[in-house]
C-alpha cells in the first residue's frame, strides 16, 4: 500500500498513510555519509555515474559478480508478455488460464449458506471466505506428499472497505462512523483472520473440495494462546485474561508462510489501525504505543467491545503484532502467537532451514523508514518427526539488519542485557525487548528502510530477495546506500548473499538488484536489465514468490497511486541470474482498484495461486471510464462476477497452462 498525501480518498488510501507515516524518530547516521566517510577519494567516479551505478559499484564486490555470472537460471522465461494498462478485468499471458477458485462470501464450512450482499450476518460471514485474501499458502495432502493435486490452502484476510462491502454506507472513519452498528462490526470482525479450504485438481482445474474435514476458518474472535518470552508478562494482562497466555482473534494479516513442518504463518501487520481511546499521558505505554501508531482509529470496534479501547484495556494492543502459528491439518488445534519472533508490523514470515538444522525467518516491518528483521531459532528441525518442530518458533534469537556502504550487512541481535537494551533504557526482561522491538532496534541503530515488506529465500540459490515498497517521504540528503533514492515512489528490490548459504551468520552481502520505475522517465532514475521490455518494468514490488526452479516472481501495490504508471497492479517475472539479471517481464494484471497478492506455486509449479484484493478501491476516481470512488451500488468494477446484484468480490485465482506444464516456460 503507498501514498503520499494527507488527504485520503479510500479506506486503502488511508491505510497506507497510517503505514508510511514514520513512527521511527531515530536519529542514526544514513548511509550516504558513510558512503562519504569511507570513499572520499571516489568522488570523481560519482560525479560520472549514475548514483544507482555508483552504488553498485560501491556495494558489489568482484567475487559477487564473478559467482553470479558462473550462475544461471534453471530454465528460461518464455511466456508471452502482456501489456501495461487498467480496465474492469484481469489479464493474463497468451496460452494461460486464471480461474477464479473462491470469492468473498462463498461457503467454506459444511453447514456454511449461500452469500446474500444484501442480506449478510456475522454468524453467515464466519462460515464463508472472508475479505480483502492477502498471503496464500499452500500445505499438500497428505502432509508431507508433495502433492500438486490436492492441498489445503491458507489464506490472510487482512481488512475491510465497508464502503463496497455494505449497502448504503460511505466509507466511515473518516466522518465518525456514524452508520456503523453492532452486527455491521460484527461482521468486519468474522471477515477478518484467515481460511483454510482444502482444494483439489479435477479435469485439470482446481476448485474448492466436496470433503470440507479440514477447512476451518479464522477471526478476530478466535481463541489463541500466547507462547514465548512474553507469554504470561504483566503488559499483556487484560481484564479478560489475567494470565497474559490467552487472547481472541488476530487482525490485519498481510503475508505470511508455511513452515517445513506444515504449519501456517500469519503475520499481524497494521494492528494499531483497530484501537481508539487515548491514553493518560502518564501512561506507562505511552511511549510503546506512540512507536506502534496507537491508537489509529480506522474502525469503531472500540465503541461496543472494551478490549479495543485503550483508555479502558490499555495492555490489549500489545496482544497484536506478532506471527501466529495454525496447524492447518488440525482444524480443533488452537493457534499460537510466537512472541520469540518479535512485535512490529509484519509483512510476511518465510522460513528456511539452514545448513546446520535451525530454522531461519525473514521478516520485514512495512512502515516508512523501518526495519528488516530475521529470526533464527535454537532448535534444529526434525524431518522425521513433526511433533517435535511444534515449538522451535519458541526459542531462538531475533536479529535487525543494518547495511553498510561497503556492501556488507550486520544482524544485530535484540538480547536484553546486550548494548543499550538494558533496565536503564526502560527493558527490564527479554519480554520488554519483543513487545518494543521497535524501539529496542532504534537503540541499535539498525537501517531505516524504505518500507520493507515481503521477504523471500531462494532454497535453490540462498540468495534473499527483499521487497522495499517505496518511501516518498526520504528527503534529500537521507538517501543512504541500501536506500540510494529520495522521495522514492517506486521502491527496489535488494538481494542478500550469506556466506557460503549460510542463513544463520552474523554478516552478509548486499546489492540492489532493480530500481524501480519507468525507465524512459529519467526523472524516476531506474535501474534495469537490459532485456527488460516496455512492458517488463513495474512500481512498488510488494510481494515476491520463488517457484521450484529457484525463479523469482513479484507482484506490485501501488496503491492509490497507481496513475503514476498508467498501468494495474499485476505479476512480473524478474531474472535474477546471468545476462538477463534484473530484466522484468509481465505476466498478470488485476482489475481497476485492486491490489495483487499472495503468490504461490504447486510443488510441480503447474499451478500459479495468486490473490486480488480491495477491488474498485483504489483510484477508482482516477480510471477515465468511471471517475469517481466506488461504492457498493456503484463500483468501479463488479469483478469478478460482473453480476449488477454482486458487489465487487476479493478472489484467490488459479493460473494454468493450457494443456499443462510448468508456469512460466
Amino acid at each position: 500500500m503507498t501514498t503520499d498525501s494527507d488527504e485520503f480518498a479510500t479506506r486503502a488510501e488511508a491505510f497506507e498513510a497510517s503505514e508510511n507515516r514514520p513512527a521511527n524518530s531515530s536519529t542514526t547516521a544514513n548511509l550516504g555519509d558513510v558512503v562519504q566517510a569511507r570513499y572520499p577519494s571516489r568522488r570523481s567516479l560519482l560525479r560520472g555515474m549514475t548514483a544507482v551505478a555508483a552504488v553498485t559499484a560501491i556495494t558489489t564486490p568482484l567475487e559477487t559478480l564473478v559467482s553470479r555470472a558462473a550462475r544461471a537460471a534453471s530454465a528460461p522465461f518464455t511466456f508471452a508478455e502482456i501489456e501495461h494498462g487498467i480496465d474492469e478485468t484481469h489479464h493474463v499471458s497468451e496460452g494461460y488460464d486464471a480461474d477464479i477458485l473462491i470469492r468473498w462470501g462463498d461457503p467454506v464450512l459444511a453447514d456454511a449458506p449461500e452469500f446474500e450482499p444484501s442480506a449478510q450476518t456475522a454468524a453467515a460471514q464466519a462460515l464463508q471466505f472472508g475479505y480483502n485474501n492477502d498471503f496464500v499458502g499452500i500445505a499438500p495432502l497428505p502432509f508431507g506428499s508433495g502433492n500438486s493435486t490436492r492441498a489445503l490452502l491458507c489464506v490472510n484476510h487482512e481488512y475491510t472497505n465497508e464502503e463496497v462491502m455494505f449497502p448504503e454506507i460511505r466509507r466511515q472513519d473518516e466522518i465518525g462512523f456514524p452508520d456503523m452498528t453492532p452486527e455491521l462490526v460484527a461482521i468486519e470482525m468474522a471477515a477478518h483472520g484467515g481460511t483454510i479450504l482444502q482444494v483439489e485438481k479435477f479435469a485439470g482445474k482446481w476448485r474448492p473440495a466436496r470433503d470440507r474435514t479440514y477447512n476451518r476458518r479464522i477471526t478476530a474472535d478466535t481463541p489463541m494462546q500466547i507462547s514465548g518470552p512474553a507469554a504470561g508478562h504483566d503488559r499483556l494482562k487484560t481484564k479478560a485474561d489475567p494470565t497474559g497466555r490467552q487472547v481472541r482473534g488476530t487482525l490485519n494479516n498481510c503475508a505470511g508462510g508455511i513452515t517445513p513442518w506444515g504449519t501456517y504463518l500469519m503475520a499481524e501487520e497494521n494492528f494499531h489501525g483497530y484501537f481508539w481511546g487515548k491514553l493518560s499521558r502518564f501512561h506507562p505505554e505511552v511511549r510503546n504505543y506512540k512507536r506502534y501508531g496507537v491508537p489509529g482509529n480506522w474502525y469503531v470496534w472500540g465503541r461496543y467491545h472494551d478490549r479495543f479501547d485503550i483508555a479502558k484495556e490499555p495492555n490489549e494492543a500489545n496482544r497484536f503484532g506478532w506471527v501466529v502459528e495454525v496447524d492447518p491439518y488440525d482444524p480443533a488445534s488452537t493457534p499460537v502467537k510466537r512472541t520469540a519472533m518479535g512485535r512490529f508490523k509484519h509483512e510476511g514470515a518465510h522460513p528456511i532451514i539452514n545448513g546446520d538444522g535451525r530454522v531461519v525467518i525473514y521478516q520485514g516491518d512495512d512502515q516508512q523508514f523501518d526495519y528488516l528483521y530475521k529470526f533464527v531459532s535454537e532448535g534444529r528441525y526434525d524431518p522425521n518427526n513433526r511433533a517435535a518442530n511444534r515449538d522451535l518458533l519458541d526459542r531462538g534469537t531475533l536479529y535487525v539488519a543494518r547495511f553498510d556502504a561497503d556492501g556488507t550487512m550486520s544482524w544485530l541481535p535484540l538480547v536484553h542485557g546486550r548494548g543499550p537494551l538494558t533496565l536503564a533504557n526502560g527493558f527490564a526482561s527479554q519480554a520488554d525487548v519483543l513487545i518494543e522491538t521497535r524501539r529496542a532496534a532504534d537503540l541499535l541503530e539498525a537501517t531505516p528502510m524504505d518500507r520493507p515488506e515481503d521477504v523471500e529465500p531462494n532454497p535453490v540459490t540462498n540468495a534473499v530477495y527483499v521487497m522495499l515498497t517505496n518511501n516518498s517521504r526520504r528527503k534529500t540528503g537521507k538517501a543512504d546506500a541500501a536506500n540510494p533514492r529520495t522521495r522514492n515512489m517506486f521502491g527496489h528490490i535488494l538481494e542478500l548473499t550469506p556466506p557460503d548459504g549460510d542463513h544463520g551468520a552474523k554478516t552478509y552481502r548486499w546489492d540492489i538488484l532493480v530500481m524501480c520505475g519507468d525507465p524512459s522517465k529519467p526523472e524516476h532514475r531506474t535501474r534495469w536489465g537490459s532485456a527488460t521490455s516496455e512492458n517488463g518494468w513495474f512500481g512498488s514490488p510488494d510481494n515476491c514468490a520463488v517457484d521450484h526452479q529457484g525463479r523469482l516472481w513479484v507482484t506490485t501495490d501501488q496503491g492509490e497511486r497507481w496513475a503514476r504508471t498508467g498501468t494495474a497492479d499485476g505479476v512480473w517475472a524478474l531474472e535474477t541470474e546471468g545476462s538477463g539479471r534484473g530484466s522484468g517481464r509481465m505476466f498478470f494484471r488485476v482489475p481497476v482498484g485492486a491490489e495483487m497478492c499472495g503468490p504461490v506455486f504447486t510443488p510441480d509449479d503447474q499451478t500459479l495461486f495468486v490473490a486480488v484484493q480491495h477491488v474498485a478501491v483504489d483510484g477508482a476516481k482516477d480510471y477515465k471510464p468511471f471517475g469517481k470512488v466506488s461504492s457498493f451500488a456503484d463500483p468501479a468494477t463488479r469483478w469478478p462476477d460482473f453480476d449488477p446484484k454482486m458487489p465487487p468480490r476479493p478472489s484467490v485465482v488459479a493460473i494454468t497452462r493450457n494443456g499443462g506444464g510448468r508456469i512460466g516456460g
